[in-house]
């Protein structure tokens, strides 16, 4: 790698640093291309993304953003798995480690809230802004539908003994 390249390197790490809700500092020692093709798969799915880096890199591009605190989280073999969402990567990759061993998650930050393993498990086991949409949307949903069953129901009542009346007429 060439020094523009690292400098392009550098620039873009900064940039993810910059604009993420949440990063997740992994070590993925062992992990086949198959296994982080696999990982980078299901992050894609979710909208975050993962990011084998270098550490002297990486530390460089932590330099004047919020997630400088997490420098110390760079050594050995590491990946970083960020998103908008705060939920989104940590979920991803809490799932994934449960599977495989050899993907261990050391950390991560969000905002200004530097995480420990615990922290990342305990933002992976919320719900998506997604989900929690959806609940707002159907808790937001139902008073109105019990409304309109509320001033549906006495008309439906006058229908029904109108109805009554009309066959016990065509009976007599």
């Amino acid at each position: 790698m060439d020094r523009a390249e690292k400098e392009a390197l550098v620039a873009e790490l900064n940039g993810v640093f910059a604009d993420a809700g949440v990063v997740v500092v992994t070590q993925y020692k062992g992990l086949s291309v198959p296994e982080v093709s696999d990982l980078r798969d299901k992050i894609a799915d979710q909208g975050a993304g993962f990011k084998v880096t270098k550490n002297r890199l990486t530390k460089l591009a932590l330099d004047g953003t919020s997630c400088e605190p997490i420098k110390d989280l760079f050594t050995g073999p590491t990946a970083i798995a960020y998103s908008d969402d705060p939920v989104a990567a940590p979920k991803v990759v809490s799932d994934f480690a449960k599977g495989n061993d050899k993907l261990v998650v050391i950390g991560g930050i969000m905002g200004d809230t530097v995480l420990d393993v615990d922290g990342v498990k305990a933002l992976a086991s919320l719900p998506s802004l997604d989900e929690l949409r959806g609940k707002i949307v159907g808790m937001l949903n139902t008073p109105a539908t019990r409304i309109a069953q509320v001033t549906t129901a006495p008309a439906g009542q006058l229908a029904r003994v109108f109805g009554a009346y009309g066959q016990s007429g065509d009976a007599a």
